[in-house]
């Protein structure tokens, strides 16, 4: 279902259905979900791994999850 675009023009795509892409944005036609520019569905975990500094809050965060979850046992 997909549809061939011209270079350089934005496409959307759906997060959970690769091969829908449409040069607007609207629904995936299979699930309903928001169609989102191409490129943005991992956009938080590149952010979150641009910098040092993330990835230092990064894993101290998962370490007080796992830490509060082996306490409730």
């Amino acid at each position: 279902m997909s549809e061939p675009q011209p270079s350089g023009e934005q496409v959307y795509i759906c997060p959970m259905h690769k091969d829908v892409r449409r040069p607007n944005p609207g629904k995936c036609p299979h699930c309903g979900m928001a169609l989102v520019p191409e490129g943005t569905r991992f956009g938080i975990i590149r952010h979150m791994t641009s910098s040092p500094m993330h990835m230092v809050i990064m894993l101290g965060a998962m370490a007080a999850l796992m830490a509060a979850t082996i306490m409730m046992k």
